[in-house]
């Protein structure tokens, strides 16, 4: 199974998370903006999160997802952390479901910095859905 995660972060948080998710996973976490961002090929599970910053996600997510083919992505799973509420899971489930990509309901959220057990959590989140 070909798993990948992206990420937009300002402040670590969402990092963070992406990370552990990651790391159940069995793959790295690349920021949107990184040069290596994208792949050849057909991704099984992209885990996909980002913030909301000033009443929107940010322009270098939403370029990430705008440019995503969705012949290249099977499904996606998508993660946030903010400290206003979860208004970004819908953002980003939406651009995702008008680009043509199923996504999972289910999702990870988590207000402000992640603590440890709840990165440990978003850990085996992952595991569940890497399984072959």
């Amino acid at each position: 199974m070909i798993t990948a995660v992206r990420y937009y972060s300002r402040s670590g948080n969402t990092r963070a998370l992406a990370e552990a998710i990651a790391k159940g996973a069995g793959c790295d976490a690349i920021s949107v903006t990184a040069p290596d961002a994208s792949w050849k090929g057909t991704v099984d599970v992209l885990f996909i999160g980002g913030a909301q910053y000033a009443y929107g996600l940010d322009r270098h997510l939403k370029k990430y997802i705008q440019e995503l083919k969705p012949t290249k992505v099977k499904k996606a799973v998508v993660f946030s952390t903010t400290w206003l509420n979860k208004h970004s899971i819908e953002m980003l489930k939406k651009m995702l479901k008008d680009k043509g990509i199923e996504v999972e309901e289910q999702y990870l959220y988590a207000k402000n910095r992640p603590t440890p057990e709840y990165l440990e959590e978003a850990g085996k989140f992952a595991e569940e859905y890497t399984k072959d």
